[in-house]
């Protein structure tokens, strides 16, 4: 069993783990094991793609599909060959008997739940795929595969069972540091099969997330305020009822929040009132200015008919008396 123990320390490196996968709502408060097999297990690309199906069927096909919500509980294996025999064709073939080492563990500190050998024969035209072959071979659904999870399974729930305080506890300083988030990342990994624990934690989340969103909304409203201080106008009112906006209304500052997008809507309808009562006053005063405009041209074009008649009324008062028409004569 030692000797067991050993190989799986050197298949399991802490490295997460299936990066493809995406995360959803369901897959929190259950206990998942992650398929994961090692670079180092010497395997092809083909077997070892064959080995992680396996995995992950035998994970699945007990409700314990893996999930990178929480990537600290692993399923893995290592492989040995234990015989191989030459078959005479043709064509021949290759036979080979596998020891697979099925083990479920947690992966943060490289501990050891529960292990499960499983022999399989293959055949195949090569070491290959008869490797491959006897993986397939592999039944994922057993009353052995059963009991090998559910002692793994009652591991996990005695770890979070023992480990609860301490759970807790490690939210305490990510609280006292307002990393808030991982708190309650943290808190949420607990399964809630580990019913007591699970409770404690649940209530523990209802706390930190009031803080979290108090603490946000602090902050929108304190860099709403300087937006608006700073742009109290139109456009700056826009930017801070934005970061109003995002301000959650359970928080306690949701009212003073609102109060300040009240004052910033009054203000942006009374500053549009008085630009429109100035476009107005703009555009009757151009009105009348240009009716005065009209008139005094008006008056200019008079004033100039009338200077003109009064240089001509001058240049008469200076002419002959005496005028001569088609040579008859006046006197």
């Amino acid at each position: 069993m030692k000797k067991l123990f050993v190989l799986f320390f050197c298949i399991v490196q802490l490295q997460y783990l299936i990066a493809q996968e995406t995360i959803s709502l369901n897959d929190f408060g259950r206990i998942a094991l992650n398929p994961y097999v090692s670079d180092k297990s010497n395997l092809t690309p083909e077997a070892k793609a064959q080995l992680e199906i396996k995995l992950k069927q035998i994970a699945s096909n007990y409700g314990m599909g893996g999930s990178l919500a929480n990537p600290r509980f692993i399923i893995t294996a290592n492989v040995s060959v234990t015989t191989k025999d030459i078959i005479p064709g043709p064509p021949q073939q290759i036979a080979q008997k596998l020891d697979i080492v099925f083990f479920i563990g947690d992966a943060n500190e490289n501990k050891v739940f529960a292990n499960l050998v499983i022999t399989s024969k293959g055949v195949g035209t090569n070491e290959n795929k008869a490797f491959i072959d006897a993986i397939k071979q592999v039944h994922t659904k057993n009353k052995t595969i059963e009991n090998f999870l559910d002692e793994g399974k009652a591991k996990i729930i005695s770890y979070y069972s023992t480990q609860c305080e301490f759970i807790i506890k490690r939210t305490e300083s990510l609280k006292q540091q307002e990393k808030y988030n991982e708190a309650i990342y943290t808190l949420s990994q607990v399964p809630d099969v580990c019913k007591d624990c699970y409770l404690k934690c649940l209530s523990e989340m209802a706390l930190i997330y009031d803080l979290k969103i108090n603490s946000e909304a602090n902050n929108l409203l304190s860099n709403a305020k300087a937006v608006w201080s700073a742009n109290p106008n139109n456009e700056g009112g826009q930017k801070a009822v934005s970061l109003i906006m995002q301000i959650k209304p359970k928080s306690k500052c949701y009212s003073a929040a609102s109060n300040l997008m009240k004052t910033i809507n009054d203000k942006i309808i009374s500053d549009e009132k008085a630009r429109r009562r100035l476009e107005e006053e703009t555009a009757k005063r151009e009105h009348e200015l240009s009716l005065e405009n009209i008139k005094q041209e008006a008056e200019l074009d008079k004033l100039r008919i009338n200077a003109y008649r009064e240089i001509a009324v001058e240049y008469a008062k200076n002419q002959p008396k005496t005028i001569t028409y088609n040579n008859i004569y006046w006197r």
